[in-house]
């Protein structure tokens, strides 16, 4: 498949090496009374990506793509949890705090969990990563090289900090990215545009970026047409 649209140039996969990541769309982050509101932010923002990335992985999974979740998740001890992270930004309530969904960012949490339009099916790889990127102190990159993937599309938030450390992680184990610009939000519109610049700067230097609606019409296309779209 060539994606054509794709900036800075098209963007060249096989849906069989081809995994779709989904950057910790957790309730933790996306809905009232979670982690990202306890740091004053709107989470108005994020939510209002969750019907295209809806769309983008339903339309992966009838193609038979492989999917993976990530979570940003510690351990109930905490021991996973560096000092220098929970104090950080000096929120209302900290990591581990008990908050209206359960302890914030405690794996197995009510607010831990994936928001419901995209929860994980039975065969999906999930991923409880204790720190930003998508492949530290994680088992992710074994378990794409067990299924042979080479190429990523991504989605998920916040655009600048754990997908952009996710792709850029990615890029140094050897991997083609593609992130999808609608579907990846940040709390900082400023911050997410800054981001994508610099992600598919220098002739993609770290990856590509395209919209779900360029990836769904692909999708859709006859395997016949598909290098031409």
């Amino acid at each position: 498949m060539q994606l054509d649209q794709a900036q800075p140039f098209p963007y060249t996969f096989n849906l069989k090496s081809t995994a779709l990541v989904i950057i910790d769309m957790q309730r933790d982050f996306i809905e009232p009374g979670g982690f990202g509101e306890s740091l004053g932010n709107d989470v108005s923002l994020l939510s209002a990506i969750v019907p295209a990335c809806q769309a983008v992985l339903a339309a992966w999974r009838d193609a038979g793509g492989l999917v993976v979740h990530t979570r940003e998740a510690h351990r109930a001890d905490l021991s996973d949890c560096p000092p220098a992270k929970r104090h950080r930004g000096n929120p209302s309530l900290r990591i581990g705090d008990p908050g209206p969904m359960g302890r914030i960012l405690v794996a197995g949490e009510p607010g831990n969990q994936i928001v419901p339009a995209l929860a994980p099916l039975p065969g999906e790889i999930a991923i409880d990563k204790p720190g930003k990127g998508a492949f530290y102190a994680t088992p992710l990159h074994e378990l794409l090289q067990q299924e042979g993937i080479t190429h990523l599309v991504f989605m998920g938030v916040t655009t600048e900090v754990c997908v952009q450390t996710s792709m850029r992680e990615a890029n140094d184990r050897g991997y083609d990215c593609l992130l999808l610009e609608d579907c990846t939000e940040s709390y900082f519109p400023a911050f997410k545009a800054a981001a994508v610049d610099m992600l598919r700067a220098q002739g993609a230097i770290v990856g590509w970026t395209a919209t779900s609606d360029q990836l769904l019409s692909l999708l859709a296309t006859p395997p016949a047409r598909q290098q031409h779209c």
